[in-house]
């Protein structure tokens, strides 16, 4: 049986990792990546997520329940990564920086 975790990186605590599911990783990073723009200033998370919304699976994410939590995990690892990056503009903008 496949393993039904991955581990992911969070860009405010260099070193450290947690084991999160899977599927609903890779839905909300393919999701994610699909709608952020590659350059600056990108979109707000608030944006992000209600664009994002309509691309997750239901069995997954069923009316949008946890997303917001999927979201932050997503971004803070595919920020770790050099993914997507944070425009320097308030509130927090997002944008892809890296092949993904």
């Amino acid at each position: 049986m496949p393993d039904d975790k991955i581990e992911i990186e969070n860009v405010n605590t260099p070193g450290r990792t947690e084991r999160v599911d899977r599927p609903k990783y890779q839905a909300m990073r393919q999701a994610l990546l699909r709608i952020l723009p590659t350059r600056a200033p990108g979109l707000t998370v608030a944006d992000a997520k209600q664009a994002l919304l309509p691309l997750l699976p239901d069995e997954l994410f069923p009316q949008g329940k946890t997303a917001g939590w999927w979201l932050k995990a997503v971004q803070l690892d595919l920020e770790a990564k050099g993914i997507v990056r944070r425009a320097a503009v308030k509130p927090v903008h997002l944008y892809r920086s890296g092949p993904g």
